[in-house]
């Protein structure tokens, strides 16, 4: 897709005039994969953009997408930029196609090899988790592009090409502007800008930004069969994303230590008790707490406690505004983005 016609210009989150955000509610995540293919199909069709997902669900824990993206360093330490690594066109897994002609029959089945025997690739790991049976666990997580409110990857492009849009403060990348210097890349710490070799920029998810301008949800959202998405703006108090992130605080962001203050949000997952050598349940929970602290932060138990305690009330008849929320009982009512233009009449 190209953005010739959007001008770059750094700006400080203080100067943007709202900063749209996104929660993912990983306890009704699936892992059905129909947001990635949404956002494949509408972004990344192009020579180039092969190995590029810019919306992908990932099986945690595990190595993730890039490989060991958790590791390829970059953000803010200390205030001060941090370049990492640039990922491996193996760790995104070289893109391969199939040998229909050399196709293999076998009575009534047909084999179909790849031209290139893959050996890593997106979801390479899919359901494989950590742990031993009985108390093995993984839970499904969707990864995109934080747009950050301190993004690392304006501070380390050298020609301006990316940049924080004033009106909902959605990072992009200039296609005219890019020199493909691949600093952007070494500098997020999430791994999620991708270099197109073909047209020698850089790229990356955009939060469907023509769909935000007319109020409508990006397709990964739209797409999400589990109603795990919310959409709003972070200054509506009475916008689902608001009220999950700031006033109930069940929703965190990812890897708050990085120092880029990301503006995807989730809500951590609950999961049922460990097993006793003996075969009881024990009081500690299948996923370790110390885990998805190091994914969200100091904030997990509270989050988890005011989870439980909400859940309890639900099965007890009694009335839970934050449960009610999260079930998302009208899907367009997850998706409070009114359009640019009902912004500017009001």
């Amino acid at each position: 897709m190209r953005l010739e016609e959007l001008k770059p210009a750094k700006q400080a989150l203080k100067e943007c005039a709202r900063q749209i955000a996104m929660v993912i509610d990983l306890n009704k995540c699936i892992g059905c994969q129909a947001c990635t293919v949404a956002c494949k199909t509408l972004w990344t069709d192009e020579p180039g953009q092969e190995h590029m997902y810019w919306q992908n669900v990932e099986t945690k824990p595990g190595p993730g997408y890039p490989r060991n993206w958790e590791q390829g360093g970059g953000g803010f330490k200390d205030g001060k930029l941090v370049l990492g690594t640039i990922p491996s066109k193996e760790d995104h897994g070289i893109p391969w196609t199939y040998d229909y002609k050399g196709a293999e029959f076998e009575g009534t089945q047909t084999y179909v090899k790849p031209n290139i025997p893959p050996t890593w690739g997106p979801n390479w790991d899919e359901d494989v988790g950590a742990g031993a049976y009985p108390n093995n666990y993984y839970f499904y997580f969707p990864k995109l592009c934080v747009h950050c409110t301190n993004p690392p990857c304006v501070d380390a492009c050298p020609v301006d090409a990316i940049y924080k849009r004033d009106e909902d403060g959605i990072v992009l990348i200039s296609d005219e502007t890019c020199q493909g210097n691949k600093k952007c890349i070494s500098a997020c710490p999430y791994k999620e800008i991708y270099f197109n070799e073909v047209r020698n920029v850089a790229q990356k998810c955009i939060f469907c930004f023509p769909k935000v301008e007319k109020g409508v949800a990006p397709a990964c959202c739209k797409q999400c069969v589990g109603r795990v998405h919310h959409v709003g703006y972070m200054d509506d108090e009475e916008g689902s994303v608001y009220k999950l992130v700031k006033q109930w605080k069940v929703a965190l962001p990812l890897h708050p230590e990085y120092g880029t203050e990301p503006n995807i949000f989730y809500i951590p997952p609950m999961s049922p008790p460990r097993y006793n050598p003996d075969g009881s349940l024990s009081d500690e929970s299948r996923i370790p707490l110390d885990y998805l602290e190091s994914l969200f932060g100091d904030g997990v138990q509270q989050a988890l406690d005011t989870l439980q305690a909400e859940t309890e009330k639900k099965k007890q008849g009694q009335p839970s505004e934050v449960m009610d929320t999260l079930i998302g009982f009208v899907f367009n009512d997850m998706f409070q983005i009114p359009s640019q233009l009902q912004q500017q009449e009001t």
